[in-house]
């Protein structure tokens, strides 16, 4: 169970960064105005939030299984809201990330 609610926490907390993130983008890049701008500051602290939650106690190890998760995310959130089509080098480093993430979270430790 702490696996799942580790991995559900990862999902939300880039949804937040990620989703944050592509709000500011729009707000600046796009002249989406400042709602949006406001919006991803909202979700990008609600990210810091989500990432206290995480089972495991170390903050570097978090922090750095996250990079691997927001490498990912963020061609997923990219694919799905402005249309970006991955290549296969894309994709394998977004896999070799995820399995990154796999050894710094998951890996027995005595």
């Amino acid at each position: 169970m702490t696996i799942a609610r580790s991995v559900v926490l990862f999902v939300v907390a880039a949804l937040f960064e990620i989703g944050g993130a592509w709000l500011v983008w729009q707000a600046v890049r796009e002249q989406r105005g400042l709602l949006f701008a406001a919006a991803g500051v909202l979700a990008l602290g609600a990210y810091g939030f989500v990432a206290t939650l995480q089972p495991d106690p170390h903050f570097g190890r978090i922090l750095a299984a996250y990079g691997g998760v927001f490498v990912a995310g963020s061609l997923a959130w990219g694919m799905v809201v402005d249309g970006f089509r991955p290549d296969r080098y894309d994709i394998a480093g977004a896999l070799i990330c995820l399995l990154g993430v796999a050894v710094i979270m998951y890996a027995p430790r005595g």
